[in-house]
């Protein structure tokens, strides 16, 4: 098999496997268990997963590994904080109020948030296409959005701005993590940062529940070890390894393969609705990101 396709091959199946984490995450609620208890055993079950990324980029690396300084370590607090334990905390609670394809949906409006806050943070000039492939982005979002509420009236909104939340709390840590990325790498960042939003995510639950609330049902237990392994760990191994063989712009154009995945993920296993508002709005935000991705590479 040549690098190509199992470049292609890796990068489409670590964004179906992460895609696959609102799918578990929407089963899991039908148990009774909420966002803080549900979070609490994600991130206890993935801990373990993420300290070995962190041993293996630091002892098994082929390049010389940096000592990490005090200003090192403050920006691996802070990129956990956004990036891992706020965009996952409000990922999970908004999906309380709003199907799995929304969801996703508006999360794959990542690189369009990334590029407003490089306008807003840097100054980064914006170019009129680069403005219309946007605007086909939030437009697509807009008609799933205007059916989601049909459905569920105003929690949507709810669930919606919690998601949204979680969207531009990640763009932030993908901002904010260019410098830290060239001088850790990106595994051991990655493992440093989730790390991090593990442990915030534990220390969240001890502070908010009582210990008895950790008495779920066992498919909660089930679906969380699932979700920590391939929803939550092994995509972020898969995908960088797709980027080592086809490169950071292909890998994230086979990507779009994740909003389509969760969509008949949402069909199949949760019996979400399907009609053309949905298939129009997905259509919408694919191509605007599409066109964004291919501009900014």
């Amino acid at each position: 098999m040549t690098p190509l396709t199992t470049g292609l091959l890796l990068a489409a199946g670590g964004s179906i496997a992460f895609s696959g984490k609102a799918i578990i995450v929407k089963l899991a609620y039908r148990y009774g268990v909420d966002a803080v208890t549900l979070i609490m055993y994600r991130m206890l079950f993935a801990l373990p997963l993420f300290l070995a990324m962190v041993w293996w980029a630091t002892y098994r690396s082929k390049t010389p590994v940096v000592p990490l300084t005090r200003r090192d370590w403050l920006g691996i607090l802070g990129l956990g904080f956004s990036g891992y334990y706020l965009a996952s905390f409000l990922d999970f609670y908004g999906l309380q109020y709003i199907s799995a394809s929304l969801e996703r949906l508006i999360l794959y409006l990542n690189p369009t948030l990334v590029l407003l806050l490089g306008w807003v943070i840097y100054k980064r000039r914006i170019t009129g296409r680069q403005a219309g492939a946007m605007a086909l982005s939030y437009a697509g979002v807009l008609v799933v959005f205007g059916q989601e509420i049909s459905l569920a009236g105003s929690h949507a909104v709810l669930g919606g701005v919690l998601v949204l939340g979680s969207a531009i709390s990640y763009a932030v840590y993908l901002v904010y993590s260019g410098e830290m990325v060239k001088r850790l790498g990106s595994l051991r960042l990655v493992g440093w940062a989730t790390t991090v939003a593990c442990v915030l995510c534990i220390a969240q639950f001890l502070l908010l529940r009582p210990l008895s609330a950790a008495l779920v049902a066992p498919e909660v237990l089930v679906l969380s070890v699932i979700n920590a392994v391939f929803c939550t760990a092994a995509p972020v191994v898969m995908v960088m390894m797709a980027i080592e063989r086809i490169g950071s712009s292909l890998t994230a154009q086979t990507g779009m393969i994740g909003p389509m995945s969760t969509i008949v993920m949402g069909v199949l296993i949760l019996d979400e609705p399907f009609n053309r508002w949905v298939l129009l709005g997905t259509v919408l935000v694919v191509a605007g990101v599409l066109w964004v991705s291919r501009q900014r590479s």
